[in-house]
């Protein structure tokens, strides 16, 4: 099997089996029991006639903007919902809608807005240019073997999207197979998934558009590189599993949205429901797939499939959410008389066996032996473990490789025979192991840096195997690795050099900083090497906190250019709700328990001031999707504590998130406002329901730190109306709706075109992203470039 950080960190607020990981005022849109409620609506004007200045000339800013002019956006009061006895009004409930002019109108004008922002941030284009030279290297992916052929994807430093390449041996000339970059002139077109049959003959490629989840699957013959005619549609979310006699492939899809009408695909916010698992034979219309699974009674359950290494067997998990469980099928494909050819047309689906039938633990296939299947599992083990079961006799479960009383188990893969490649986590630092595959027995230590396992490929028949690294001063080490020698060892295959970039000009370190209530978090502190602990150094937090996902060391190009060219010193805090330590460190962080999120976060963000790394005015915070809801939460939380705030698509209206798309999916991490419970911890820290006036509690100077929130048209996993009503409300609350706001601070947001959650975004669009949001923040935290 393989395993790739290039999709696995994709999956965020989504589907957990598919890892190859976010004090109310008066002016807070709360209108509680008993108070007033306007039965009016303002009616919609054209924005170009409503510019109303936010009367802040900028003085508190090391280097001062030019006062910034907000729209004025139409608040419809009318708009009240009852949560258990508490009308809550969302006055801004129109920009749910992407497709309506008032919306379109809106984004405009804070798009002009935040143009003549940047317009004014100096370092934007020296930051550009550098970013730029320091991206443009050739980059590799760990090479995966099938059918006698290796592939990987390669990308020569700026192109647009990473190519395809194919080679008949390690020794041979690689040739491109499949170049995403070729099929679209902006390059928006990516290359979300790929699947080869087992003989080699045929890829099965998903194409995403302009950044959405959206996928459409499409196939090549790889000896001529010739396409094949099978389109399918719809689909979202799914790996593509092969059948052994290379006639066709499992897939999941979604019903097509908006059915009848013309729909740009990743811009619609309905709901993702009635999944269903399909098979589709090469050569045919889709219309004539077989319908393999679906459960209309649960229209929320989604499903994945893994074809058994020896092609006997196909497992089935369906998930509800993205906590990890799931429940586990198997079918026998033997067992089906006349194989799948005789479910065409017929109503019948799949006779799947019912092996683990609730939602208590997650169940992963790691390998079978004909009957008697291995798994990895969290069934009473939450730093997970390796269990076997026979098929014949489904009542008995033993333990294969027990759970570790420290260290997380990460996966784990069958190669070289009877072997176990096993990967852990252990203080958020990778760990490698040679195991037996029947007695779970150390065999050998893999000895890596202090880093991420970014990929690992290898097949139960073969003793090659290949593993990618990166750390947050390596850009990336591909290893080959021999399990057939008495002492295996980890040789570089390939090793990516960026020109210009000394890895001994810097230096990483991990600290444990208490949180609020005692528990030690982990921290990695990155910095040039030498500097004085004085309080004056500009400094980066980045975190996340969710969804059982981890935060571990990668090198990224644009934090490097922070620390070498702006000073900085950047910073990766594990807080609690992630995947560091194992369920545990999950569910502390989540449900009634997700302001040890925020608590973490702030306790981090203290340490390094307290420590003198920085000040809060020289301390941007930052985070994406989940963590782009814990930035926001911060701010309204501890606004005096930072020099600048960077939200990417974050999840900020936490009342009604689970009506888009597939936001239903996240309530095992959130709760749902539709549980009277949920509701009153999900009030509490919701983005958009507890933005507040800081000099009205406490010291008249406080404000709002600078804010950019940052989305995208065609992300359809956080809809970007999340950051556009918490982007009017924050404007109008802060900025608008007083004479004279104390509030001199910009909040502004970045609304990209033809780009969706993140993944698949061409090189060009991050270059420009990262110049953006850190030229930005150099401005407004008065950062100037080290000559």
């Amino acid at each position: 099997m393989i395993s790739s950080a290039r999709h696995a960190r994709d999956i965020l607020l989504c589907f957990p089996f598919l890892k190859s990981r976010h004090p109310l005022s008066r002016f807070a849109h709360v209108l509680r029991p008993g108070l007033p409620i306007s039965s009016s609506s303002q009616r919609p004007t054209p924005f170009s006639s409503l510019i109303v200045s936010s009367a802040a000339d900028m003085g508190s800013l090391s280097n001062p903007l030019s006062p910034l002019h907000y729209p004025l956006a139409r608040r419809d009061y009318s708009i009240v919902d009852d949560y258990h006895g508490v009308l809550v009004s969302d006055p801004y409930r129109w920009l749910e809608n992407p497709d309506s002019e008032e919306t379109k109108a809106f984004v405009e004008v804070e798009a002009a807005l935040t143009d003549s922002v940047l317009a004014e941030c100096g370092e934007r284009e020296r930051l550009r240019e550098q970013m730029t030279k320091l991206f443009d290297h050739p980059r590799y992916e760990t090479p995966f073997k099938r059918g006698g052929k290796y592939f990987y994807f390669h990308n020569s430093g700026l192109q647009a999207q990473s190519v395809l390449y194919v080679q008949s041996d390690l020794d041979s000339e690689a040739e491109v197979l499949l170049d995403p970059s070729a099929l679209s002139q902006d390059g928006t077109v990516a290359l979300s998934t790929v699947s080869i049959s087992r003989d080699g003959k045929y890829l099965a490629y998903g194409l995403s558009l302009s950044g959405s989840d959206w996928v459409t699957i499409k196939v090549m013959r790889i000896a001529d590189k010739m396409p094949e005619p099978d389109t399918i549609s719809w689909v979202k979310f799914s790996s593509i599993s092969w059948s052994h006699d290379g006639n066709g492939f499992f897939y999941g899809r979604y019903p097509a949205p908006k059915e009848g009408g013309d729909v740009d695909p990743g811009t619609e916010t309905d709901m993702n429901l009635n999944h269903q698992l399909c098979y589709h034979f090469l050569g045919t219309d889709q219309s004539e797939d077989v319908l393999c699974w679906k459960d209309p009674e649960n229209p929320k359950y989604f499903f994945d499939t893994i074809v058994t290494e020896d092609g006997k067997y196909v497992t089935l998990a369906i998930c509800e959410g993205c906590d990890p469980v799931n429940k586990l099928y198997y079918c026998d494909l033997s067992t089906v008389s006349g194989g799948l050819h005789v479910l065409k047309g017929s109503k019948d689906m799949l006779p799947f066996v019912k092996l683990v039938d609730n939602f208590e633990a997650r169940y992963y296939l790691v390998a079978n032996n004909d009957t008697e299947f291995i798994f990895l599992t969290n069934k009473e083990s939450p730093r997970y473990k390796l269990v076997r079961v026979d098929l014949n006799k489904p009542e008995i479960w033993s333990d294969v490789l027990p759970e570790d009383q420290n260290d997380v188990l990460e996966s784990a893969y069958a190669v070289n025979g009877n072997q176990l490649l096993v990967c852990y986590l252990s203080d958020v630092k990778y760990i490698l192991q040679i195991r037996d595959l029947k007695t779970g027995q150390l065999l050998h230590n893999l000895p890596i840096d202090i880093g991420t396992v970014t990929g690992i490929s290898g097949k139960r028949k073969d003793a090659e195997i290949f593993i990618g690294f990166t750390s947050f001063l390596s850009p990336g080490i591909i290893y080959k690795c021999n399990l057939s020698s008495e002492a295996p060892e980890m040789k570089v295959f390939r090793e990516v050099s960026v020109p210009g970039f000394n890895r001994d000009d810097f230096h990483v370190e991990q600290v444990f900083v208490s949180s609020k209530d005692g528990t030690k978090i982990p921290m990695f502190i990155v910095s040039r090497k030498d500097i004085i602990l004085d309080g004056s150094h500009p400094t980066l937090l980045y975190g996340y906190g969710g969804f059982n996902i981890s935060l571990t060391p990668t090198f990224t190009v644009w934090r490097i250019v922070l620390a070498r060219n702006l000073g900085f010193v950047f910073c990766i805090v594990n807080i609690r709700g992630g995947g560091e330590y194992g369920k545990e460190w999950n569910k502390s962080g989540s449900l009634s328990k997700k302001q040890n999120c925020f608590d973490d976060f702030i306790a981090a963000s203290e340490f390094l001031i307290s420590s003198g790394y920085t000040n809060s005015g020289r301390l941007c915070i930052e985070g994406r999707s989940n963590g782009g809801l814990l930035i926001a939460a911060c701010i309204n939380q501890r606004p005096d504590l930072f020099g600048c705030a960077i939200a990417h698509v974050g999840v900020m209206d936490m009342l009604r998130f689970h009506k888009f798309t597939i936001g239903h999916a996240w309530t095992s991490d959130y709760g749902c406002s539709d549980k009277k419970d949920e509701f009153q911890w999900l009030f509490k820290y919701s983005p958009l329901h507890n933005v507040k006036r800081p000099w009205e509690t406490s010291d008249s100077s406080c404000q709002y730190p600078p804010t950019m929130l940052l989305t995208a048209d065609h992300d359809d996993r956080v809809v970007p109306l999340h950051s556009l009503k918490l982007l009017a409300t924050m404007q109008y609350i802060l900025c608008m709706s007083l004479e004279n706001s104390p509030q001199k601070n910009p909040i502004i947001a970045r609304i990209d075109r033809k780009a969706g959650h993140g993944a698949g975004r061409p090189t060009q669009k991050m270059i420009d992203e990262a110049a953006d949001r850190y030229g930005f923040a150099a401005k407004v935290m008065g950062v100037s470039w080290n000559d």
